[in-house]
């Protein structure tokens, strides 16, 4: 599970897509947790740690923590992360 949330990040970090994030945040959780209950532990660690961080760090706000983990939970629960797929996103992403 940490394998696929350090992919979803460097693939985000990678793509620069403005509107991205949310889309970033759903399939590292989806494919985290389809390893099975290690991975989706391993992926809602490794969120709320992250979320932590950033609510503390990186000034975007409450509103911004609460919609990452909003599509953080939907991919940790099999939802379809295209959900939050940016219109334009490249398809290798």
């Amino acid at each position: 599970g940490a394998w696929d949330m350090f992919r979803a990040y460097r693939d985000m970090r990678e793509a620069n897509y403005r509107g991205a994030d949310k889309y970033f945040h759903a399939r590292g959780n989806y494919d985290a947790a389809r390893r099975g209950p290690g991975g989706a532990w391993a992926a809602r660690v490794i969120s709320d740690a992250r979320e932590n961080w950033q609510s503390g760090v990186s000034g975007r706000g409450a509103e911004d923590t609460r919609l990452d983990q909003e599509a953080n939970a939907w991919g940790r629960s099999g939802g379809d992360p295209n959900r939050y797929r940016p219109r334009g996103l490249p398809s290798k992403y």
